[in-house]
Formats: structure tokens, sequence, C-alpha cells
């Protein structure tokens, strides 16, 4: 018998105040989640974090290496906190990666893998970004994928768009956060 997880990834608040062409996104996400709880769903979050002065990022990076000499995404950093509209409840894991994907520098593998997790249902921010990389890594680790269109956010409608309609559905189910919460 399957079961599901629901990652929430990078909706931190850095990221959300990026983001403010949705201003129905996170109420959307918070029905995604509440259905999730309500059923025999498990609710894990990704969020990108580093140390202190952050070790694990290359100069040459041209994501993360700018962050380096600032507190961004730091314990320091009020905005590497993941948005209160959808904070983790008590006991929900949250995974700290240090790359775009959500398996990249975290045990999400192995947690998933522990807990008997086969079904993943992503949402986040970007599409392009942390949702495309981790549909492409969950998808070779044999995961059976669902993306929740409007559970995710882009900087380009047209990118998000083609991801949603063309590129994803080769690797996973697409619906809509109101079509997975009816099913």
């Amino acid at each position: 018998m399957a079961k599901t997880a629901l990652l929430v990834m990078d909706v931190q608040r850095a990221i959300v105040s990026r983001f403010d062409s949705d201003p129905a996104y996170l109420s959307r996400l918070g029905r995604a989640i509440d259905h999730a709880r309500a059923g025999d769903v498990t609710v894990g979050y990704v969020a990108v974090g580093f140390r202190a002065g952050h070790p694990e990022v290359s100069p040459a990076n041209p994501t993360f290496g700018p962050m380096i000499g600032t507190d961004a995404f730091t314990a320091a950093d009020p905005g590497a906190e993941i948005h209160p509209s959808v904070a983790p409840a008590p006991g929900d894991p949250v995974f700290t990666k240090k790359r775009v994907g959500a398996f990249s520098g975290t045990d999400l593998d192995l947690a998933l893998r522990s807990s008997g997790i086969t079904d993943l249902v992503l949402t986040g921010i970007s599409t392009s970004g942390c949702v495309l990389t981790t549909v492409r890594q969950a998808f070779d680790l044999d995961y059976r994928l669902t993306v929740l269109s409007d559970g995710c956010l882009d900087a380009d409608d047209e990118v998000h768009r083609v991801l949603t309609t063309a590129v994803f559905p080769r690797q996973a189910t697409v619906l809509t956060v109101a079509e997975w919460t009816s099913a």
C-alpha cells in the first residue's frame, strides 16, 4: 500500500517576499497542508540553510556564492524561517538542504524510505528551481510523484506553464490543489 508525503519546499520568508504576484498562494498551500494532515499523509518541509560563514558554499556557485560574507539563510537570518502561514506543526520533519534540490545535502531519501513513503506530492518555490530539481531526482529514485501546479511558484509564468504542462507530466501527475484535495 502506498504511503504519501507532501513536501513543502523553500517556502521561507525571504523567498516568499520575492513573489507577490499570487496573493492567494499561501492560503492555497495551507489548504493542501490541512488536507494532508487530515488524511494519512506526512507533511515534510525542505528549507535552504547554511552554517554561519557559508562554509558549504563555493564562491563559484552563481546562486549561493553571493551569500558568502552575509547572514543570508543562516540561523541569524529571520528570512530563512519557514513562512508562518504554513509553518511546520510539532513533529513535522524539516530537512535543511545545501543546494537547489530537496535531496542535496539532506537525509530526506533515508527518512522517506525508513518511513515506508513511496509517493511524494511536491509544492514549493520555485518551479524551475527546487521543484524541477526535486522532480528529476525523486523520479530517478523511483518515487511516484504528484506536483501541485498552483502549489508552486516561479518568477517566470511561461517557464512555470511549460514545466507544469509539458515537462513534469512525463514523470509526475500534475494536479491543482483543488483537484488534489477533492480526490
